[in-house]
């Protein structure tokens, strides 16, 4: 599932600030939009709980506040062109690569990076240094970051009966802070119940309006326990 996203930058209280907005047209299987009600809504409420969730336990974010019912406001900031993706079980890649049963628990995470949306869109650790997308510092830090969000995300799910599969950390720099930015939503979350009978839903493989609508109000829910 992939939701199309408007960045813009705006200016209010004579501070630069940069408005991310969510739209309720989603992307499916890369070439099928759908319109879906309120969803836009829905990914900035998301969105916006848990940067702030995040502040709580000292990991730099850079909401700022709501701005109104899709959008939200961050703090001016040069968005990295890759994102880490947090895997705590193993997904099908993996699967098929390692020969290892899909869904199974790591020992311990296992951090991807990724260059755009693509399926194919793996890189190494070397491409970001050489291609001067980052420094070797920068990276360093931002590992830490991964880190301290897998650990708070898994203890805010388990506590709620559910295990943390996946989750995508999208990062932003203003002068030498590094933080947080977007995309902490349905869009980027994967979470599996405790309960082995459940069926294992994939966020990213859902391709119906009903679908979608219905793991996206069960990760809201959830905000409000």
């Amino acid at each position: 599932m992939q939701e199309e996203v408007v960045r813009r930058e705006n200016h209010f209280d004579g501070n630069d600030y940069q408005i991310l907005e969510y739209s309720d047209f989603l992307l499916v299987n890369g070439n099928k939009k759908l319109r879906i009600k309120k969803i836009g809504e829905k990914l900035a409420l998301l969105n916006l709980f848990f940067l702030d969730f995040f502040k709580e336990y000292h990991i730099p974010a850079a909401v700022v506040k709501s701005h109104d019912k899709n959008s939200i406001k961050l703090a001016k900031h040069e968005r990295y062109p890759f994102h880490i993706k947090i895997l705590n079980v193993v997904d099908r890649r993996a699967s098929k690569i390692f020969a290892k049963k899909e869904s199974e628990l790591l020992n311990l995470p296992v951090f991807e990076i990724h260059y755009g949306d693509e399926k194919d869109s793996v890189v190494s650790e070397g491409y970001l240094i050489s291609f001067d997308l980052c420094t070797n510092e920068e990276l360093k830090l931002i590992y830490r970051i991964c880190s301290k969000v897998n650990a708070v995300l898994k203890s805010f799910f388990e506590r709620r009966g559910y295990l943390l599969a996946e989750v995508s950390c999208y990062f932003g720099k203003s002068d030498d802070r590094i933080f947080l930015v977007d995309e902490f939503n349905s869009r980027s979350i994967k979470y599996i119940s405790m309960n082995k009978e459940d069926r294992v839903i994939d966020p990213f493989k859902l391709s119906t309006s009903a679908e979608i609508r219905h793991y996206t109000d069960k990760l809201l829910n959830m905000t409000s326990i």
